[in-house]
C-alpha cells in the first residue's frame, strides 16, 4: 500500500465523517424546536415523493452492451439509475428557476 492509498482511504473516512456530521448536528439542535425537526422531515418526505415518481416513469430497458462486462447492468439498477437521474433534473430546473426568480425580484425592488 503505497501513499496515494493511504491519502485516498483518509479522504473516504473524512468524507463520510463529515456526511454524518452534517446529517446529525442539526438533527440534535433540532430537538430543541420541534416546528423545525416537523420541516425537515416534510422535505425529506416530498423528496422521497419526488423520487418515486421519478422512478414511476423511468424506464428499465438495458442496452446489450451494458448486459455483460464490466458493467452487468440489470434492469432494477438502470430503472433506479433513471429514477436519480429524472430526480436531479427536475431538482435542477426547480433550483435554477429558483434562482432567477430571486433575482429578478430583487431586480424590480
Amino acid at each position: 500500500m503505497d501513499t496515494y492509498d493511504i491519502m485516498l482511504y483518509v479522504s473516504y473516512a473524512l468524507v463520510g465523517l463529515g456526511a454524518v456530521v452534517s446529517i446529525l448536528l442539526p438533527l440534535i439542535k433540532s430537538l430543541d424546536d420541534p416546528k423545525a425537526l416537523l420541516k425537515t422531515g416534510l422535505g425529506i418526505v416530498a423528496i422521497l415523493v419526488l423520487f418515486f415518481i421519478s422512478y414511476s416513469i423511468s424506464t428499465n430497458e438495458v442496452l446489450p452492451k451494458f448486459e455483460g462486462e464490466p458493467f452487468n447492468l440489470t434492469p432494477g439498477m438502470s430503472q433506479m439509475v433513471g429514477g436519480f437521474l429524472i430526480t436531479t433534473y427536475i431538482l435542477t430546473i426547480i433550483t435554477v428557476a429558483g434562482i432567477v426568480i430571486t433575482e429578478l425580484n430583487k431586480a424590480i425592488k
